[in-house]
């Protein structure tokens, strides 16, 4: 399961075209932030839950 500061991929990649997303609030909705180009995107939970392809990194490696 994803935490807070977690990298994780989505489905789709973002405009920028890198697909790396650092998940940086969590409660009803989740705040995720573009490790690139660092453009942030609110997402309901459930909506992120159906976008996530894949945890890339946990906050503690």
């Amino acid at each position: 399961m994803y935490d807070l500061g977690d990298i994780v991929e989505m489905r789709k990649p973002h405009a920028c075209q890198a697909n790396r997303w650092e998940i940086i609030r969590m409660g009803m909705d989740i705040k995720i932030k573009c490790t690139k180009c660092g453009h942030i995107v609110m997402l309901p939970r459930r909506e992120f839950n159906k976008k996530i392809k894949k945890i890339l990194e946990k906050k503690g490696e």
